[in-house]
């Protein structure tokens, strides 16, 4: 999804404006990650970008795009850019640690 969104609407309220667009973007991502995944991969990851406009847009985390979309609104700003692309990805496994401090072996007591 690359879309510019505008928060002006001439029959709608700027508050249900932006609840819209949280909605439609809640929805595409819901739509994404539905569908069928290649086969080396354990899920749908997403790069994002956010901004003004398209030229100036910088990324950010999946999770900040709603608070970004309230900062705007709180700023009055009419329009702004989001850029979503989903990405298949292999969740890497935590690396395990061999020296175990502070935890003992429940035998020595």
């Amino acid at each position: 999804m690359k879309k510019t969104f505008t928060l002006i609407h001439p029959k709608m309220n700027t508050d249900r404006r932006v609840e819209a667009v949280k909605y439609e973007i809640k929805k595409y991502l819901k739509r994404e990650r539905g569908k069928a995944l290649p086969a080396d991969a354990d899920f749908w990851g997403f790069d994002c970008k956010f901004g003004s406009t398209e030229a100036n847009a910088e990324s950010v985390h999946l999770a900040e795009i709603n608070k970004k979309i309230d900062e705007v609104h709180a700023q009055a700003v009419t329009e702004f850019y989001v850029e979503i692309i989903a990405v298949a990805q292999q969740r890497t496994p935590k690396p395990v640690e061999d020296d175990a401090e502070g935890v003992q072996d429940p035998e020595s007591e």
